[in-house]
């Protein structure tokens, strides 16, 4: 059987990688393939010491890969959004397959990159642009493909889950152990995609997609980052048996389909609750097979790698077949669910933790239930704080059971305005992760 050839754009962590781990295995690859898999064209600004190209050929314009009619597979690594879809775009015009690991440019622009795809009879797939060497793309296309999908739940972001891991073992705050996951690599200077839940949530928009059938619909997840979470917040959810975690939320409920990234509470028992540091982590709860775990590095140039080099595998294996066998694997298919509503933020229904700084007097916490009971919220559990000596104020903290966004949001304006509240309201949503 003829060579593959490959042409990759981009030569940094993640193009070194690739590099490096198809020279190095090239032979598992092209039985794995049955094609010999040769790189035969880079893109690159400039060169990278981390990997030895030798006689391959290299243009430091990155369009003219996409246009050398020698390439068979483009993989795409500059990331960002532009020239990153002009250039996708090209290679799909040109007839060539495309492999990606650009999370946001799937997230954003995937459904108009799918058709165009499509028209062309030829593929972009795209494993590694969700949660690195974790193969969670294939296990809901294909792993899980005999299965209704009820929910997932991600740690889909390792920046966000080091600095939470960091929080919960040292006491230190927010900010601190950011200028730390900053010196050690884990956060850009600009750290915001990560640790405002950006990121995640382009990731959530690729996993929803297609366990759930539908459009890429990143605009319509609910983004809220870490950057409020406070080191007394994460002791108080200790102490009630929970662990705050960055989740990335995607759950098919009567009323639609729920997309969701933020700090959430999750019990301490919870397996996904002990994966930390940089590593990622996704729960799928399925109706066949019932809950699934999958880790691993979700991040990190030759765990990346993996997953890119999967994906030409994957094409390689069908790049001899007629144009009915190269149909691409696409996020989504126009089905019933396509049109499925996604709900806002203010239709969820979810428990939630909250945290209040009162004045230090007989019947406060009183008042506080009734404003509860009142609005027909029941409340879990609670933690009353005695006041440090001499302080005028005390510290409550409530879990409520579940309720609907709206209705906790209504419920929490009236408890702002009780005249014991000293400061403003802290809230995390809870999430049992138990179906």
């Amino acid at each position: 059987m003829r060579a593959v050839n490959v042409g990759i754009c981009g030569l940094g962590t993640v193009g070194s990688g690739v590099f490096n781990v198809i020279e190095r295995n090239q032979a598992t690859l092209a039985a794995r393939a049955r094609h010999a898999i040769n790189i035969t064209h880079i893109g690159a600004r400039r060169d990278n010491p981390a990997c030895n190209v030798g006689a391959t050929k290299v243009s430091r314009d990155i369009f003219a890969v996409v246009n050398d009619p020698e390439v068979d597979i483009v993989v795409e690594l500059i990331g960002g959004l532009q020239p990153a879809k002009e250039l996708v775009l090209q290679a799909i015009a040109n007839g060539k397959h495309v492999i990606t690991a650009n999370k946001a440019l799937i997230a954003e622009h995937g459904n108009e990159l799918f058709a165009a795809a499509e028209e062309q009879r030829v593929q972009v797939v795209f494993e590694a642009a969700v949660a690195g060497g974790l193969p969670i793309i294939k296990v809901l296309r294909e792993g899980l493909s005999a299965n209704r999908i009820e929910w997932l739940a991600g740690i889909i972001n390792g920046t966000g889950n080091f600095i939470l891991t960091e929080m919960r073992a040292t006491g230190r705050a927010f900010s601190d152990v950011l200028e730390e996951a900053q010196a050690l690599g884990y956060a850009e200077a600009d750290p915001r995609f990560d640790v405002e839940g950006i990121d995640a949530a382009h990731k959530l928009a690729i996993l929803a997609s297609i366990a759930f059938g539908i459009p890429l619909q990143f605009d319509k997840v609910y983004t809220e980052g870490i950057a409020n979470v406070a080191p007394r917040d994460v002791r108080y959810a200790e102490e009630l048996g929970y662990r705050i975690k960055h989740l990335g939320i995607a759950r098919r409920v009567e009323e639609g389909i729920e997309l969701r990234v933020h700090p959430t509470l999750i019990p301490q028992q919870r397996l996904i609750a002990n994966v930390n540091g940089v590593m990622n982590a996704v729960l799928i709860e399925a109706d066949a097979v019932g809950p699934t775990l999958y880790y691993g590095a979700g991040a990190g140039g030759e765990a990346t790698a993996s997953a890119v080099i999967a994906d030409i595998v994957d094409v390689a294996r069908t790049i001899d077949g007629g144009p009915e066998q190269r149909v691409p694997a696409l996020a989504f298919h126009q089905h019933a669910l396509s049109d499925a509503h996604i709900l806002p933020i203010e239709e969820i229904r979810t428990a939630f933790y909250l945290r209040m700084s009162v004045v230090d007097e007989p019947g406060v916490l009183s008042g506080i239930t009734k404003v509860f009971s009142d609005a027909g919220i029941s409340i879990e559990a609670v933690i009353q704080k005695e006041p440090k000596k001499g302080a005028a104020t005390a510290t409550i903290i409530l879990l409520t059971d579940v309720v609907q966004e709206r209705h906790f949001q209504q419920t929490l304006a009236v408890l702002q305005e009780l005249p014991a509240i000293t400061e403003p309201l802290t809230t995390l949503r809870v999430e049992s992760l138990d179906g």
